[in-house]
């Protein structure tokens, strides 16, 4: 890679008369090594187009981007040196940044062959020195190890928030470099694992203990409480059901449990938690996992008239009606399983509660309260599949089978007689004290800390010396595929592929790709890559401001997320076109969402897929309110933010950090509230701060007429909007159909950007220059078939970078 120069060095040429006679030099020695390309493309045209429209930025006195064409060697192409130099102008020049707009441009016809030269020898060159990348050792994430828990003992729980949060690289958690281990990680490892095993075995306390779930809900408006909900808000909850909420338990035994929930008090304070606002419910719950939730029943007759807020706290108004009673519904699986009556508010010297509807903040389970002897839990069923002492098994001899079973999917590979040797040891040891259950879940517990377990493990031939590419074993290659896929394990099915080398014959792994995307577990792509890649997992912590954007509530925010992530699983599940992510004529909506978006016809509050027309001034992701809002701040819109999202995630055109101290922008001038148009007109008269904002503003200001919540507006800060816009290239367009189409006219970029995100997801590293070709080979596969989304993953999956490692240095 080229490095600045030295000071000193920098200083002692910026006298010289110009110019290139290294680099003619360099040209010179070009021309005897790319003798096949040379017939396609005079090598001597390259030095002389690069020479041409190039050296007037990049040579020694200027220095642009830190390097100069006088020490720049075009010989390092064919010996593969800096290609993060020749990758990079491969990407500035066939984009259209480089030269620059304001500098004589190449004729079309010198460009295409320039780029034709210099894709070709990129890729001829990875073609004939392998490199399949860096092999890092990889620990599972906090996902992938519980959704790995869950695949193994067949235990429906979440235990991510009882671990640490992942650190992020490359804008995904699954990347191993920052995937370090502490002692105090695996301190909660080893907590977690002892309380994972002994559930999943029937081992868990027997003493009753609580469970709590606070139900999302926005902040107190106005000091006068947190607002209730109207409307149906889970589909776990009967359809005749208005606030409340549902939350997932898990039953260590069979019994009876009581479920509880708290009320809304109304107050600027809703921390309190009152007896007299505290209602309960006596279930019988089998062991094993459940969806448990308390509900309003909505009745279409009733008047839940509330009153109007003040905002302040010298006035406290009386309700002005006498309460009506309301009737309370308990839920378990989506069931009835009983009801209370509850006064529509609650009147005490303190409080003043008809402010809202009457609704439930919190759900406390707390059990059991007696056990019943009966039946077994999934994970029961799945761990003890012999039992000791029913011929022809001795416990020992369970316990083996048992223990070589879970230990076979948790490494992901066959056991050595070492693996098994160890947890059995772990087993006896337990065994001998507490008896043959509590043996195996001290051997679960041993697996579950199992560095085996914990990390991806890939070997190297024994006789392989350090940078050695070679394949991958298909058992590896199974445990790649599982986490890039579903976040987890293989499955029996794919590990018995896996194991008899069948895995990746052609047609069998098309087959098990297929079946893998269709699996439920698929959603994984959905919530872990999609969730990053869009930064949907940001939305859960944005916070509207209430004056400026009353409407932004929890049920919004729940149906932005879920309008997404519906989009981006309806694109996988049914194999459609990665260019639906930059427009399209359909997207995911309910009727609260519709309402925001000004779309009639949709009602209730289950998302389903909508036809859209080009009236509506949606389809594709910059449609989307999700989008829309975490590209935006609190109160307002940024075109900034927004530009950049677009060059980042779509484009995979970042721009470069910004200067130090960079000045804010101007919201108001000469009493006037500017546009930010405006504000980023001022912004841009200085020099240091116009080359990124060039590229940034003209994205971002066309979805202008979207607000910082995604409501179409035609006005802001009191003057027309103005969404036309000027790519660097000169290419005009307005608002976001304007957008579309310049964007889809670089869909092959798009294709490429896609590409990127999802392979650095897959492979969890960062991509290097040598990675470049083999994007460019599934993108050049999958353009034959518009783009399919399968045809890229089937594409990844078959790379170079995912079948094969490197030896490392010891």
């Amino acid at each position: 890679m080229i490095k600045p120069k030295s000071n000193e060095r920098f200083l002692a040429r910026r006298g010289r008369n110009s110019r290139p006679i290294r680099w003619a030099k360099s040209l010179v020695a070009g021309l005897f090594v790319f003798t096949v390309q040379a017939q396609a493309y005079d090598l001597s045209q390259a030095g002389e187009f690069l020479q041409e429209h190039c050296s007037r930025c990049h040579n020694d006195e200027r220095y642009s981007g830190n390097w100069s064409l006088e020490e720049f060697d075009l010989a390092s192409l064919a010996k593969g040196d800096e290609l993060d130099r020749w990758e990079s102008i491969l990407r500035v020049t066939q984009r259209g940044e480089m030269p620059p707009a304001s500098r004589p441009q190449p004729e079309e016809a010198e460009l295409a062959d320039f780029l034709g030269w210099l894709t070709g020898s990129l890729d001829d060159y990875a073609t004939a020195h392998p490199n399949p990348g860096r092999a890092t050792l990889r620990r599972l994430n906090r996902t992938e190890y519980n959704n790995a828990i869950r695949d193994l003992l067949a235990l429906d729980i979440d235990i991510r928030e009882q671990l640490p949060t992942d650190d992020t690289g490359y804008g995904f958690d699954n990347i191993a470099d920052v995937l370090s281990v502490s002692p105090t990680l695996m301190d909660r490892y080893l907590a977690v694992a002892g309380k994972v095993s002994r559930l999943a075995a029937g081992l868990a306390p027997q003493q009753p203990y609580t469970t709590t779930f606070q139900l999302p809900k926005d902040g107190s408006i106005l000091n006068q409480g947190v607002p209730a909900f109207d409307e149906r808000m889970s589909n776990n909850l009967p359809l005749n059901s208005r606030g409340g909420g549902a939350f997932q338990f898990y039953a260590p035994y069979t019994g009876e449990y009581e479920i509880s929930g708290y009320l809304n008090a109304n107050t600027n304070n809703e921390t309190d938690r009152l007896e007299q606002n505290r209602v309960s419910h006596s279930v019988h719950l089998s062991a094993g996992p459940h969806t448990l939730g308390m509900a309003f029943r909505r009745d279409l007759s009733l008047d839940e008239s509330v009153q109007t807020l003040h905002n302040t706290t010298d006035i406290v108004v009386l309700p002005l009606h006498h309460p009506t009673m309301l009737t309370l519904d308990f839920i378990v699986d989506g069931e009835r399983v009983g009801d209370t009556q509850v006064p529509s508010y609650y009147m005490s010297p303190r409080y003043a509660q008809n402010n809202f509807p009457r609704d439930v903040l919190q759900i406390d389970v707390e059990g059991p309260v007696s056990i019943v002897a009966e039946g077994e839990t999934p994970s029961q069923k799945k761990i003890f599949q012999c039992q000791p002492r029913i011929w022809p098994f001795t416990a020992q001899r369970c316990a083996s089978s048992i223990i070589s079973t879970l230990a076979n999917q948790a490494y992901r590979r066959s056991l050595d007689d070492a693996d098994l040797a160890g947890l059995m040891g772990v087993y006896n040891t337990v065994a001998e004290a507490e008896g043959f259950e509590a043996g195996v879940a001290a051997a679960i517990q041993a697996i579950l800390v199992s560095p085996s377990f914990l990390f991806l493990y890939e070997h190297d031939p024994a006789d392989s010396v350090p940078g050695f590419v070679h394949s991958i074993s298909d058992t590896e290659f199974a445990a790649r595929l599982a986490l890039f896929i579903w976040s987890s394990l293989p499955d029996e099915e794919l590990l018995q592929l896996a194991q008899s080398n069948q895995l990746r014959k052609p047609g069998v792994l098309q087959n098990q790709l297929t079946r893998m995307l269709d699996d439920p577990k698929a959603r994984a792509l959905t919530e872990n890559f999609a969730g990053q890649w869009l930064y949907l997992r940001n939305l859960e912590f944005h916070r509207a401001d209430v004056v400026a954007y009353p409407d932004f509530d929890v049920p919004l925010r729940q149906a932005m997320l879920g309008e997404s992530e519906e989009f981006f699983n309806y694109i996988v599940q049914q194999d459609r076109s990665v260019l639906d992510f930059l427009a399209s004529n359909y997207t995911f909506l309910n009727e609260r969402l519709a309402k925001h978006y000004g779309i009639d016809g949709v009602s209730g509050p289950a998302l389903r897929k909508v036809n859209l027309t080009p009236q509506n001034n949606r389809g594709g992701l910059l449609g989307q309110g999700s989008i829309l809002t975490v590209t935006s701040y609190g109160n307002h819109t940024s075109v900034v933010k927004r530009g950049k999202w677009i060059l980042d995630n779509l484009l995979a055109a970042p721009p470069p950090p910004p200067p130090p101290d960079v000045p804010a922008l101007v919201a108001k001038q000469g009493g006037k509230h500017l546009t930010q148009r405006e504000q980023l007109a001022l912004h841009s008269e200085d020099p240091s701060c116009s080359s990124c904002h060039v590229m940034m503003d003209p994205l971002g200001l066309a979805l202008e007429n979207f607000d910082a919540i995604g409501n179409y507006r035609s006005v802001d800060a009191g003057n027309a909007i103005d969404a036309r816009a000027t790519m660097p290239d000169g290419t005009n367009f307005d608002g976001i159909a304007g957008l579309q189409a310049v964007l889809l006219a670089r869909k092959t970029q798009f294709a490429e950007a896609f590409t990127q995100r999802l392979m650095i997801y897959a492979l969890g590293r960062g991509l290097e220059a040598y990675d470049q070709p083999k994007v460019r080979a599934i993108v050049r596969a999958a353009q034959t078939n518009d783009f399919r989304i399968r045809d890229i993953i089937y594409g990844i999956v078959t790379s170079e970078p995912f079948n094969y490692r490197r030896t490392p240095a010891a």
